[in-house]
């Protein structure tokens, strides 16, 4: 048998999309071309120009949770509780959680923000009171589960799932915990969320048709969809997991982590830190360009944003351009913004599971400028023994995971 020392897992999921608040909900529906976005019915929107999103909708309280005390919570806990909770459970690892050090690290954007923008829409002016804003949803988190490790707060925009698992890997790794819950959530369907995207002209428009909105790679697309969500995972040591016959979902194979420091949302015209952020990732996983069997695109569905990553990837698959398989799942459940990569996480897992490559819907008629071995409209069964899941965050965080098949 091959060394597991220092390999880690993922062992447990616990999710929230607009495709399904459980895994396989969202592996079903990711993988028959589902579209997850709808109007929005969070708030009044006559005077905004976007209407759609990707709502999840109500969450019911986790298994052995107190439904009363759950409905009392804000939106954002019950998020959290219903994803931490779910993957502990999912992992095996709930009953048996004050026996180990389980360290905690969530990816989150503008929690203040909401929670300041929550009371002003109430009429409170809680933001003048810094005082009662003394817990962090981390915090809130660890205490309500009775965790015992290190926990942190990580914010890279729409990178934040990846930077969350790449230093859960590390954590796990160096010892510094047993196992580790890490993954991101957000909830950005908010008055002021929808504003503050739409005033940078990101959003797509295309409020009658909400299903053909999300359309990366498509000459057509004109902006963005918002999608709310997260997922959080547990990770662990290979051999640990291995010894207690817990369930691999995969392997967290490679990492690779740059900066462009260019511009707090407009890309930066030179790809060298997108490239490089890839390769960093198959250098760790110790893989050629041409062995990767799919790529989960960042691919927002922006003009300019899927053009770079397209101009990245060309220069990274070389000769394999053509070969390996690339597509969206942001065509199906929008814009998770700092969730997107923490569900996209997920997606990659499920393709393992089912052996298929989820599709870009709604790419119809595909940008000369994203010339890429596409997977339009139709999942495509594939072996598939290595994934590549690509985040470049606003400000210029770009994270990219290699996922490898366990077994």
């Amino acid at each position: 048998m091959a060394d597991r020392s220092d390999k880690v897992w993922i062992t447990g999921v616990g999710l929230a999309s607009p495709l399904g608040n459980t895994y396989n909900d969202l592996a079903e529906n990711l993988l028959a071309g589902k579209s997850g976005i709808t109007r929005f019915e969070q708030f009044n929107s006559f005077d905004h120009p976007c209407k759609i999103a990707g709502s999840i909708g109500p969450l019911s309280a986790p298994e052995g949770w107190d439904p009363e005390s759950f409905a009392t919570l804000s939106d954002w806990k019950q998020l959290l509780l219903w994803t931490a909770v779910n993957a502990l459970q999912d992992s095996g690892w709930w009953e048996h959680r004050s026996k180990v050090r389980i360290g905690l690290i969530i990816g989150m954007g503008a929690e203040w923000v909401q929670v300041w923008e929550q009371a002003m829409l109430q009429g409170d002016d809680r933001v003048h009171d810094p005082a009662r804003d003394a817990t962090c949803l981390t915090a809130f988190v660890r205490e309500s589960l009775g965790l015992s490790g290190p926990t942190a707060s990580v914010a890279a925009a729409c990178a934040s799932g990846n930077l969350a698992l790449a230093q859960a890997r590390r954590w796990v790794q160096r010892g510094w915990v047993d196992v580790c819950l890490a993954g991101a959530c957000d909830r950005p369907i908010t008055p002021i969320g929808m504003a503050g995207f739409g005033n940078l002209g990101a959003l797509s428009k295309r409020n009658e048709e909400p299903t053909l909105a999300s359309r990366p790679f498509d000459r057509g697309r004109e902006g963005f969809v918002v999608g709310e969500g997260g997922a959080l995972f547990v990770i662990e040591r290979a051999d640990r997991a291995g010894s207690r016959g817990a369930r691999a979902y995969a392997e967290i194979a490679g990492v690779g982590a740059t900066s462009d420091a260019y511009h707090l949302v407009i890309p930066s015209p030179d790809p060298a830190p997108c490239i490089s952020a890839i390769r960093l990732a198959l250098a760790d996983a110790r893989l050629n360009p041409d062995e990767l069997d799919y790529i989960n695109a960042h691919a927002p569905g922006t003009t300019v944003g899927d053009a770079f990553e397209a101009r990245a990837l060309r220069e990274v698959l070389g000769d394999a351009l053509h070969k390996v398989p690339v597509s969206s799942t942001k065509s199906m459940t929008g814009h998770l913004v700092t969730a997107a990569s923490a569900v996209e996480a997920a997606a990659c897992l499920a393709a393992f599971d089912h052996q298929a490559i989820p599709p870009t819907i709604n790419l119809d008629d595909p940008d000369p400028e994203c010339d890429l071995c596409h997977v339009p409209h139709e999942a495509r069964p594939a072996p598939l023994r290595t994934i590549l899941s690509n985040s470049f965050g606003f400000g210029g965080s770009n994270i990219c995971v290699v996922f490898r098949k366990v077994g």
